[in-house]
């Protein structure tokens, strides 16, 4: 009986696989629908690997399938704890808690919650940071947890005990030059970024040397006059590159007062542009961190070429 059952099933499989294209067409529409879906993959990102999976699959079909103890799935940068059908081009991140990754996955797990698509665009881009204190050093911080692939680090300055209000430092860094220490502060959140260090003082004699690589450059300096001694120079010798400079972050002010201002097609201003650092008028990490992270935000619209 059983040598019978499997005859017929092999006569029927050899039917269908001789039947012409008018045969199939007359074939009840279920039939060849079912087919048609057992042929088509989808393709997909699994933890930043490429993967082509049978149409159809779900969310959690595929946590089974590639990591059935993950405690977190990210799907397209945000965490998902209802089942999902997938689509052609979809991100999934699964992530098991308490588990160190690899070398080799660490780095997509960082990017785990970035919108599809940035990471890919910005870890082959180089921004340089002129001045590595409240603004330069949390812009840094800011770019290095997007994934910039190069930043290159400007200051001629030490840390010491009164930049730890605002500045992206530890107090036992003290006495350590700032662009050593913010390295080092980088590389425990995002050990993936290229650093280069330049601790010394920037100067018309010396911005195209070591700015040349950069697509962008962040002015961060505390001073009026090296303020406009930066965005000159890069405007006369280096012309094609864009700036993103700040004026006006002191005190305490209206949040909402901090804006970005598109000065010329290269160059942005971010800041209240009326209140500087002066006796009475502190600088302090919230304001700052505004204006950084407006600085940080532009620079990322530009590489993704948002700002053109």
């Amino acid at each position: 009986m059983v040598q019978g059952r499997q005859m017929c099933n092999q006569r029927s499989l050899d039917f269908l696989g001789n039947l012409n294209l008018l045969t199939i067409q007359a074939l009840p529409s279920n039939l060849v629908l079912v087919k048609e879906k057992a042929s088509k993959t989808t393709c997909i990102r699994v933890n930043e690997k490429e993967v082509s999976v049978p149409s159809g699959i779900t969310l959690f079909q595929l946590k089974e399938q590639f990591k059935p103890n993950a405690d977190i799935i990210i799907y397209n940068g945000f965490p998902l704890s209802s089942d999902q059908s997938l689509n052609d081009g979809d991100e999934i991140v699964f992530i098991q808690k308490r588990e160190p990754p690899s070398p080799e996955e660490l780095e997509c797990l960082l990017m785990a919650r970035h919108t599809p698509g940035v990471h890919q665009k910005v870890k082959s881009s180089t921004v340089g940071i002129a001045g590595l204190g409240g603004l330069g050093s949390t812009v840094a911080m800011a770019l290095a947890r997007v994934g910039v692939g190069t930043l290159i680090l400007v200051d001629f300055d030490l840390v010491e005990p009164s930049n730890l209000n605002r500045q992206q430092y530890f107090a036992h860094q003290i006495g350590m030059p700032k662009v050593e220490a913010l390295q080092e502060n980088i590389a425990k959140v995002n050990p993936y970024v290229r650093m280069i260090s330049c601790h010394e003082k920037l100067g018309q004699d010396n911005v195209e040397r070591i700015f040349r690589e950069a697509e962008v450059v962040v002015e961060a300096f505390d001073r009026a006059e090296e303020k406009t001694m930066l965005i000159n120079a890069i405007s006369e010798k280096m012309p094609d590159k864009y700036i993103v400079a700040a004026s006006g972050v002191a005190g305490y002010g209206d949040n909402n007062e901090i804006r970005t201002a598109r000065f010329s097609s290269k160059i942005f201003i971010v800041g209240d542009q009326k209140t500087p650092a002066q006796p009475g008028i502190g600088l302090m990490a919230p304001r700052v961190g505004i204006a950084a992270h407006h600085q940080a935000n532009t620079v990322l619209r530009i590489l993704l070429g948002e700002e053109k």
